[in-house]
């Protein structure tokens, strides 16, 4: 069966916010120390204590919003903790994630100074678990106020005389379950309450973002918007990809049975029917969609690698991981009229991360390819497009399709299409009509991503072994575009009119 994707380049759907391209670190693992600060003091060639060669891919891919500190983190984090000389900063166990001793060496001044090299806006996550109102009001006032007050001296007094601009922030994390074990009517509550003194200072305005709920909890949502939605800016979203049987046995990430393919692209486009239950129930608070839904934490979650430690979430990255992210990021497109913002758990050394360090080693994951290879689709406009596509049969569960696409048209007048075949097996041959086009002298050019094996991934002796080639696998006609995918393979073209 030959696919069909008709693009319909005259309908525009929506905007993709580029924050749905967006990142996540906590103090986890080796995300912050390692990941991204070695200190000023370190071999390893860094700025002001902060890696240069993650920097520097992070920029190439374009990331547009970094979140942290956490994730669970955050509702045990001081802030006051992570300011004024390194040498004074208390010490604490992270209790959290393995138990090791955080030295609160990175901070508020370096996490914001790392958003300023990666030219991205910072949303930072505040403490509602085991904070304060007061805390999480000067947290605000220390970063975004100008002028006299206790918070700007004590900030001038730490070597930041000019305030920050801080857009994006979190009223809590989780507070169903490591931020706290609420009931949605007590966090209710207590949003109102804390957000009241998340204020704005001088032209600095916040964005506020509540605490949505966790995977298919469709009565935190409901009550959440029902006695909350006037008072915030977004409500979250967090929902994890998973193939094992439970929690405690989650499946390899590498050398895992061929049968979990299906069931983990399966598992992956449940996301789709999250997306539509949320926003309903939204949509019934907020018809006007003046309320983001904010994915801020998704990805897969694997056993940890042999021998890591097991709080620090350590595991490799496959096509399969490639795959999950391409598929995902097509229904975050797909639904830009609500979703304005997700967060890839997590941005290095933890959880599906887009980079792996080791030591003064370095190197991109598959995930981090297509990120690079999709930043062609942020703010871009959303092509309307109709695809019928193969199912896909498996012995353990439901058919899948062996096609799932996104098209958008950006401000210069390219149009880039993105596929992905969830086929492991077999190519997949696509008809793509294209509707719409003021000229039919159309230039193609594309990159494509796949592996030899369904586990592919890239290790510090083979940093290349999963990486983007150009994708030739094409003929267009004047009427049809005829491309044939590689099996388990991630595709962007891009078209050019005269």
């Amino acid at each position: 069966m030959t696919n069909r994707l008709t693009i319909n380049a005259d309908r525009i759907k929506g905007t993709i916010n580029r924050n749905i391209y967006g990142h996540f670190s906590e103090h986890l693992g080796r995300c912050i120390y390692e990941g991204l600060w070695v200190g000023e003091d370190s071999p390893i060639p860094n700025t002001k204590g902060i890696r240069n060669d993650v920097v520097a891919a992070l920029k190439q891919m374009k990331i547009p919003v970094l979140r942290w500190p956490g994730g669970c983190f955050a509702d045990e984090y001081h802030w006051k903790d992570g300011i004024g000389p390194r040498e004074q900063r208390k010490r604490m166990i992270n209790t959290h994630w393995g138990g090791v001793v955080e030295n609160n060496h990175f901070g508020t001044h370096e996490f914001l100074m790392l958003c300023e090299m990666l030219e991205c806006e910072p949303y930072i996550n505040g403490n509602v678990g085991s904070g304060t109102v007061q805390e999480m009001s000067e947290w605000v006032e220390y970063m975004t106020f100008e002028g006299v007050s206790p918070m700007a001296e004590l900030r001038e007094l730490n070597g930041r005389a000019e305030p920050w601009k801080v857009k994006y922030f979190g009223v809590g994390n989780e507070n169903w379950g490591c931020g706290g074990n609420m009931r949605p009517e007590y966090y209710a509550d207590l949003y109102r309450q804390f957000q009241t003194y998340v204020r704005n200072y001088g032209d600095n305005r916040i964005h506020k973002i509540a605490c949505g709920p966790n995977s298919d909890d469709y009565h935190w949502m409901e009550t959440l918007m029902k006695q909350a939605h006037r008072f915030m800016d977004s409500t979250t979203l967090h929902y994890y990809t998973i193939t094992g049987d439970s929690w405690q046995e989650k499946g390899a990430a590498t050398g895992f049975p061929e049968q979990l393919w299906a069931r983990t692209m399966k598992k992956a486009l449940y996301m789709e029917e999250l997306l539509v239950k949320h926003s309903a129930i939204m949509d019934q608070y907020d018809p006007e969609k003046r309320i983001g839904l904010l994915v801020d934490e998704w990805g897969t979650w694997f056993d940890v690698e042999p021998g890591t430690n097991p709080g620090f979430l350590y595991q490799q990255n496959t096509i399969r991981d490639a795959l999950v992210a391409g598929i995902t990021l097509h229904l975050f497109n797909q639904h830009c009229d609500r979703v304005q913002m997700a967060n890839l758990a997590q941005l290095v050394n933890v959880l599906q991360a887009v980079i792996l360090t080791e030591g003064e080693k370095m190197l991109l994951t598959p995930t981090y390819h297509v990120f690079n290879m999709f930043k062609v689709h942020q703010d871009a406009q959303l092509l309307d497009i109709h695809l019928t596509t193969k199912e896909l049969k498996s012995d353990i569960d439901d058919a899948i399709p062996q096609i799932s696409s996104s098209a958008s048209i950006d401000a210069s007048g390219k149009i880039h299409i993105s596929l992905c075949n969830l086929d492991h097996l077999a190519s997949a041959k696509v008809d793509l009509d294209l509707r719409g086009l003021t000229n039919e002298n159309v230039r193609v050019s594309g990159t494509t991503l796949t592996a030899d094996s369904v586990d592919g991934h890239n290790t510090f002796e083979n940093p290349d072994r999963v990486a983007p080639a150009p994708f030739t696998s094409f003929a267009w006609d004047g009427k049809l575009l005829k491309v044939d995918l590689s099996p388990m393979s991630v595709t962007v073209l891009e078209l050019m009119t005269d």
